[in-house]
């Protein structure tokens, strides 16, 4: 808190400034340090509304946490802390004839010396702070009526509840729900989805969860690096240099050899758009279609693709997005790859959202500046787990494993240049595309461009 009224928060060594306000403002901002009621936060005066702005700018930036706290036992109950930007608690209204049970999603874990309470269609987890919630949390895996809940747990906090409905924690039933999939399953897309695929696909991004993402090396003070070759097996070895050439033995082996990752790109010779249309001919457009029964008995007819890449049952679930920064011929912007008709189509997404887009990419890669065409490869999830049980997100990853070595070897052969990206942010893709992240989301990035003259192999 400066002089002048002007407030930063200070992380580490991250800093975010929040603003100037009045030295009432300042003195309440204060509380936070030991929790300030939200019902402070209501109130029309200009106090009120002053720390009401704080405390969002806060939230924005996942610098608060939420307590529900007793004051008869002096403890909290309950901590949640937020897992996406926009999250504010909320209670979702309860009635005693209310039915309610868990989402098949939720789940309760150790971490560290806590138990927290989690999903990845929530937008905050709950550290579990009394063992007598845990209780009920264990009671809610089955359907329960309010009224009867309230009759055998004294202690039953609705306002807890409400705040898990509104998270998607719990889901309120009807009279045909409660013996039946139950409430989140009525959405076809979720219905779709096996517990331990929707988990990894939210944990594995970016924008639905706060852990650390990355290269952060938590390891590397406790357990040394694993060498980059393995040892040999002890046993019999059989050389097999005498039948190795010094140079390829055809152009396919070169252009395997030639293949490396390029971070930084020429923006005076930028990708042209008759390249970009031979590098998506090449690569991904559709060669032919057909149609075939299913293998279960009786099933209905599936329609089928080939594309220049291998997929898992001929599914084809991936649908490339390309972030459009710097391509002669072709207008800045967020463009779908229609593969069917081996056109682009525009998406209106906003310059903001584009560049936030283009910058993780260019952070990801420890670039000098963004890449002049980023590939986004989302999934429609429900291609592939309609037919498959338990392996259906990792079919979709080695999929998506087979599309970007395809992209590699094609961008160098035609003389440009790529890089496979780590991250992707499922929330900001959502946002843009109007796209639930459980029906269709990223899976895998390429920056794609024309390299620097000079950049060597990375």
């Amino acid at each position: 808190m400066q002089a002048d009224g002007s407030i930063a928060a200070v992380s580490n060594d991250y800093s975010v400034s929040l603003g100037q306000f009045s030295p009432a403002a300042i003195a309440r901002a204060g509380h936070l340090a030991i929790g300030l009621p939200l019902a402070s936060l209501a109130g029309k005066s200009a106090l009120a509304r002053q720390v009401h702005a704080l405390v969002r700018r806060l939230a924005q930036h996942g610098l608060l946490d939420y307590r529900l706290f007793s004051p008869r036992d002096a403890q909290d109950l309950v901590v949640i802390e937020p897992q996406i930007s926009d999250y504010w608690p909320q209670r979702a209204k309860l009635s005693s004839s209310d039915t309610v049970a868990l989402s098949r999603f939720a789940y309760l874990r150790r971490r560290g010396n806590e138990m927290v309470l989690e999903s990845p269609r929530a937008g905050a987890l709950f550290r579990i702070c009394d063992p007598a919630i845990a209780a009920t949390l264990a009671a809610l895996s089955q359907p329960q009526q309010i009224g009867k809940l309230r009759k055998q747990m004294a202690s039953l906090n609705l306002d807890l509840l409400g705040l898990l409905l509104d998270s998607e924690m719990l889901i309120r039933l009807d009279a045909k729900d409660r013996d039946g999939p139950g409430a989140n399953e009525r959405d076809r897309n979720l219905a779709l989805w096996d517990f331990h695929d929707l988990v990894f696909h939210a944990r594995s991004t970016e924008g639905r969860h706060a852990n650390p993402v990355g290269g952060t090396y938590a390891h590397a003070g406790a357990i040394p690096p694993l060498p980059a070759v393995r040892p040999p097996w002890p046993g019999k070895t059989i050389s097999l240099r005498k039948f190795a050439t010094s140079e390829p033995a055809s152009p396919f082996a070169k252009l395997l050899r030639a293949r490396h990752s390029t971070r930084d790109f020429d923006d005076q010779h930028p990708v042209t758009l008759a390249e970009l249309a031979q590098f998506l001919d090449t690569t991904a457009r559709v060669l032919s279609e057909w149609k075939s029964g299913a293998d279960a008995d009786s099933g209905p007819e599936v329609t089928y693709s080939s594309r220049p890449y291998p997929a898992a049952g001929s599914a084809y679930e991936l649908e490339l997005y390309l972030t459009v920064s710097n391509c002669e011929g072709l207008a800045r912007g967020l463009y779908h790859y229609d593969a069917g008709g081996h056109a682009l189509v525009a998406i209106d997404a906003s310059a903001q959202q584009l560049r936030a887009l283009s910058m993780a990419a260019e952070f990801a890669m420890d670039a000098s500046g963004p890449p002049q065409i980023l590939i986004t490869i989302a999934a429609r999830f429900g291609r592939i787990s309609w037919k498959y049980s338990s392996i259906a997100y990792s079919l979709i990853l080695k999929d998506t494993g087979c599309l970007l070595q395809t992209f590699y070897l094609a961008a160098t052969d035609m003389g440009l240049n790529g890089c496979a990206i780590g991250t992707n942010n499922i929330e900001l893709f959502a946002r843009m595309t109007g796209l639930e992240f459980h029906v269709e989301g990223p899976v895998g990035q390429f920056a794609l461009g024309r390299g620097k003259k000079g950049a060597g192999p990375g």
